[in-house]
């Protein structure tokens, strides 16, 4: 028997976490291409060390000049907020871009013609969850561990939070009681800072931002020996002068803080046609229209394909374990009324479009649709369907 009462923790990290530096620069590529020709084919990759930015990948679309990715990798550097002696938007920080075109043989398996529709950028698994802990229809824990630091990126950003420098950790552990989180027991923040603070100073500035982000009938029990800020000390030298980055490092931050399986493929980086990213995105959308619908409280999907294969070769549902007899309708109804082929995702959800910058930090999942097309998988427009 699954035990109904027990202690949940997830992370986030910040758009200034060196991972997250790469996963913004990596879609920032995505989103150039896409805005000047929306079947662009995009994988790159991204490496941030001590003054120097790599970029590598395949890329199949119109000739974008090398100077002018460049100064948009600049840009990013600049808006998340670095200028120090080891990382910065200006030109200490060498910019080196390796992106080629895409391989005839991956073009090939994907392409659409003749009577072949157009097939998946490459095998893989796909999840997407959704459950009633929090009003956007994800996990407490990871949702809250986003709110504080983006909170933070905020006012620093707007110069109300002084001192604080942009890389950043979150945690929140909450105990669940009959499967749902009652409250909060630690938090764990962690930040990079100026030197002319110590940690007293820190904690100050940052501990406000734990009841900023969480409700308060969460946190009558949070003792004060249970907030963890700075744990190992001072947090002066970070960012890529810190530690290497990577795009596609962060996929569990990135999804469900581990409350949901994930496939293991990352999204930063990819059009649209690799359903390592879409296919993720609409099994979100499954997920979180069968509970909005009411249906259910918590909803699992997960999809499949082959490289050059358009349509799924499975669909698994899992339901709240008092509904599981309600597989079979749900189903039905998802094979009846949704195309999920490659070309039938970025359709349905719009997805050709210059929409995944603002994706690479703070989540994928659990954001508001914007008039610009982002975050169309967190609509629940669909909802009605399976009520």
């Amino acid at each position: 028997m699954t035990e109904k009462n027990y202690l949940f923790t997830s992370e986030s990290v910040s758009e200034g976490h060196p991972d997250k530096v790469c996963d913004r620069i990596s879609d920032m590529v995505v989103d150039s291409y896409l805005s000047k020709d929306p079947y662009s084919r995009v994988a790159c990759e991204t490496l941030t060390t001590t003054n120097k930015v790599i970029l590598a990948g395949e890329i199949r679309g119109p000739k974008i000049k090398q100077e002018e990715i460049i100064e948009k990798v600049r840009k990013c550097i600049k808006e998340i907020g670095y200028d120090q002696e080891g990382f910065s938007w200006k030109e200490q920080t060498s910019v080196e871009s390796n992106l080629h075109a895409q391989s005839t043989d991956i073009a090939m398996g994907v392409d659409s013609k003749d009577n072949k529709d157009e097939g998946a950028g490459d095998q893989g698994i796909m999840f997407g969850y959704a459950c009633k802990e929090t009003e956007d229809l994800m996990p407490a824990p990871i949702f809250y561990s986003h709110k504080i630091l983006r909170l933070m990126a905020e006012d620093r950003k707007t110069g109300k939070l002084v001192g604080i420098e942009p890389d950043s950790k979150s945690q929140v552990t909450m105990k669940y009681e009959n499967f749902k989180p009652t409250k909060v027991t630690s938090v764990v923040i962690s930040t990079q800072h100026s030197k002319d603070l110590n940690q007293d100073k820190v904690k100050e500035l940052i501990k406000p931002y734990i009841n900023k982000a969480i409700p308060n009938d969460l946190l009558t029990d949070l003792k004060d020996k249970e907030i963890y800020i700075n744990p190992t000390g001072q947090f002066i030298i970070g960012g890529p002068d810190g530690d290497t980055g990577l795009t596609g490092r962060k996929i569990i931050v990135d999804t469900y803080g581990g409350a949901a399986p994930h496939g293991g493929g990352a999204f930063s980086g990819k059009d649209p046609t690799k359903v390592d990213r879409s296919a993720a995105y609409a099994s979100r959308y499954l997920a979180k229209n069968i509970v909005a619908s009411g249906l259910t409280d918590k909803c699992l999907i997960q999809l499949s394909y082959a490289i050059g294969v358009s349509k799924p070769l499975s669909i698994y549902i899992k339901l709240d374990e008092k509904d599981q007899n309600k597989i079979k309708d749900v189903e039905k109804i998802i094979k009846n009324n949704f195309d999920l082929s490659p070309r039938g995702i970025r359709e349905m959800l719009g997805l050709n479009k210059p929409i995944y910058e603002i994706t690479s930090s703070y989540g994928h999942f659990g954001r508001k649709p914007t008039a610009k097309g982002e975050f169309s998988w967190e609509k629940t427009d669909k909802s009605a369907l399976f009520k």
